[in-house]
């Protein structure tokens, strides 16, 4: 992917909002109540757009992307193979080696204090695992 094609800041969180409003159903209101949780779990969350309209959050690294199907809300966590899921809330790419998903189908109810715990674990993750060179040194 080209540096030019992803967008972060108040320009890709326009196009997340935009992409939540087209939807118009009940992925729109899933989309957006996860969203919602992502930001209570990591106020300094960033987010992104990429990968020709993908809604990325990011906190020293990926966090997840959501992403909208006919019958499911994916949230896929870049390195949810090496998170703690002590509630069971990853029940899609289970067979993968470094991704893991939530599928939300129509009517379902996300825990929000178990996802927001999974959040926090996916930055805790990603600040443990930065290179060396990428950390700030003390003065």
């Amino acid at each position: 992917m080209k540096t030019s094609d992803a967008i972060s800041g108040p320009a890709a969180s326009e196009k997340i909002t935009k992409r939540i409003a087209e939807l118009g159903d009940w992925r729109g209101t899933t989309l957006a109540r996860m969203r919602q949780l992502i930001h209570e779990a990591d106020p300094a969350v960033v987010e992104e757009w990429k990968w020709m309209g993908t809604p990325v959050w990011s906190h020293d690294g990926i966090l997840c992307t959501g992403e909208s199907y006919k019958k499911a809300v994916k949230l896929t966590f870049a390195k949810g193979a090496s998170l703690k899921d002590p509630k069971g809330l990853f029940n899609a790419s289970l067979d993968g080696n470094t991704r893991r998903a939530i599928d939300i189908v129509e009517g379902a109810d996300v825990d929000a204090t178990a996802f927001k715990a999974l959040i926090r674990e996916a930055i805790a993750y990603n600040a443990a695992n930065q290179p060396k060179c990428a950390k700030k040194k003390s003065p």
